[in-house]
Formats: structure tokens, C-alpha cells, sequence
């Protein structure tokens, strides 16, 4: 499946991510700026903070209890598709997703 981080600077970086994987896994991966997934992925440092594009915020679902709380602290604020990219796993249904990647 294709996914698109679009920066904050304009610039995007799009990659093919195996099934399985999660998001934050693959920006690393991609290098993405602003995605650094410190923790590697235990969900407790909010370092791969990404807000879904509207398009695809209803496939990707809403954040769990436990993410929610974590979305407190992101270094950049809280949009309404705010989501821990930890917390997302790729999967044929979201082949074309939009991530954007909010400064910090």
C-alpha cells in the first residue's frame, strides 16, 4: 500500500508500506522529518504525531483510550485527526492514505 506524508514545509515523501507495519515504523523507515517514534512504538512518548487527512480519518478510526491521553502532550497541538502513527497499522483499505506531519 502507497502512503503520502505531506510536511509542513510543503514537501511530501510517499512510500509502498507492507501490510502490518505500523505508520510511525514506516516514516522512520522513510525518513520522514518530524516522525521519530522514540519510544519504537510502546505508545508513551507522542513522537510520531501525524493528523489524518479528512479524507481518511473514518478509515483509520479514532484513537483508543490510552492514545487520547497521550495526544495531550504532542509537541505540536491537537487537531480534531490527531493520531499517533504507532497506533495505525497499514492494511490494504488505506492504500493512497494522507498523513500530515505538523511542525513542532
Amino acid at each position: 500500500m502507497r502512503v503520502t506524508w505531506k510536511l509542513a514545509d510543503g514537501r511530501e515523501i510517499a512510500a509502498e508500506v507492507a501490510p502490518g507495519l505500523s505508520l510511525m515504523e514506516a516514516a522512520v523507515a522513510n525518513n520522514v522529518p518530524g516522525v521519530i517514534g522514540e519510544c519504537g512504538g510502546c505508545l508513551s512518548c507522542a513522537t510520531c504525531h501525524v493528523v489524518v487527512d479528512p479524507a481518511w480519518s473514518d478509515r483509520t478510526g479514532a484513537p483508543g483510550e490510552f492514545e487520547d491521553a497521550m495526544l495531550d502532550i504532542t509537541a505540536a497541538e491537537r487537531q480534531p485527526a490527531s493520531r499517533l502513527s504507532c497506533q495505525i497499522e497499514a492494511h490494504p483499505d488505506l492504500d493512497g492514505l494522507v498523513l500530515h506531519v505538523p511542525e513542532a
